[in-house]
């Protein structure tokens, strides 16, 4: 029975493949229950972060990476304990085969460990939201900035992992060839870094967040996100926009949902022939017109005589309510107006035209029988 199990097969005894792979199965049924006692006490230590932390969440965030590492790192390190099979070694394009698989293990292993810590600075994330849950959009804006800028470092950090130890490729290297490219790298990437100092700036400054609704340049629309490199705004027109953080910067933004108030304004212009005292009756009316639960303060006066009409200015503001809401107030306020100057028999004018013909006769001419 001993010789059965010293048997040689692929240049390892047939008992160190049965060591090997019940050491993985042993992993792979208990990781379930493995990975949630490392999780438990992973949560002992950030739970130290602040209080009211959700165990739950955290579980559901990290337990299935902690399981995938762990079976892969266990996976990895017991196949390492055998010799490589010499019935396997061959090149491929003068590259061992063994080297090829090594550099499987490590991209694998590397690749688990950074889903790991990605999945922990979301959990970073979760608490920092809840932490802020009453400090308003704004810094909640700001969290998801932050949470995405440290996975795209921890990406970048995994990628330099993975060429440094799967492919022996030296990363000082690299970056030191970077510094001597570094005019023509910030050159090519120039727009780039400032969209990226810009996003910066929008964050710190906080002109605007996600959900406002702001005009900049020919269009305007509510800001649905904030990346690094550009906003999307969606339009009036229900299109999407995408502005780079640069011009949203450098633009002129005119932020409509931090106004204190939404204006509406009328225009009239009203013949020459109409009397003092009816103008007095009509602005007076306006005014009780313009008493409503929604405007807050309100003007009607007489702006101009010109030479062929008097220009009466209206103009009321409401508090910020919605633009249904609005729109609904103003379409009030100009039917009232125009009822008031039906039932006042005035007219805007230029409404209507009078053509007056004289029946002149020429001088010098007397009109008589026949002619």
């Amino acid at each position: 029975m001993r010789s059965f199990w010293n048997l040689i097969f692929l240049s390892n005894p047939l008992k160190s493949y049965v060591a090997v792979a019940a050491t993985i199965l042993f992993v792979i049924v208990l990781k379930r229950f493995i990975s949630r006692l490392i999780a438990r006490l992973i949560f002992r230590f950030v739970r130290r972060m602040g209080s009211g932390m959700d165990k739950s969440a955290f579980l559901d965030l990290v337990v299935g990476p902690i399981g995938i590492f762990l079976v892969v790192f266990v996976t990895m390190s017991s196949i390492e304990k055998l010799h490589f099979p010499s019935e396997l070694d061959f090149d491929i394009y003068e590259v061992k085969s063994k080297a090829i698989m090594q550099a499987l293990a490590i991209i694998v292993i590397i690749a688990s460990f950074i889903w790991l810590l990605l999945r922990l600075v979301d959990f970073i994330a979760l608490v920092l939201r809840n932490k802020t849950r009453g400090g308003g959009h704004r810094d909640v804006q700001m969290i998801v900035f932050i949470r995405d800028f440290l996975k795209a470092i921890l990406g970048i950090i995994g990628v330099l992992m993975i060429l440094n130890s799967a492919f022996r490729v030296d990363v000082s290297s690299i970056l030191a060839s970077l510094g001597l490219a570094g005019a023509a790298v910030a050159l090519a990437a120039k727009e780039s870094i400032e969209n990226l100092i810009a996003s910066f700036v929008i964050f710190f400054d906080k002109p605007f967040k996600s959900g406002d609704y702001v005009k900049v340049n020919a269009f305007s629309g509510t800001v649905e996100k904030i990346g690094l490199r550009s906003t999307r705004i969606r339009t009036d027109q229900k299109t999407f926009v995408t502005v780079p953080n640069k011009q949203m910067v450098d633009s002129v933004v005119d932020n409509l949902t931090l106004r204190t108030q939404r204006k509406g304004e009328l225009r009239l212009e009203l013949g020459l022939s109409t009397p003092s005292a009816q103008l007095d009756l009509l602005i007076a009316g306006i005014k009780g017109i313009l008493v409503k639960d929604k405007v807050e303060n309100s003007t009607a006066f007489l702006n101009d005589i010109t030479s062929s009409a008097y220009l009466i200015n209206v103009d009321y503001f409401t508090s910020p309510i919605t633009q249904d809401e609005f729109n609904a107030i103003k379409q009030q306020v100009n039917l009232d107006v125009l009822r008031l100057m039906e039932k006042m028999g005035l007219s805007i004018a230029g409404s209507s035209t009078d053509i007056r013909v004289t029946n002149m006769t020429p001088a010098g001419v007397a009109a008589g029988p026949g002619r």
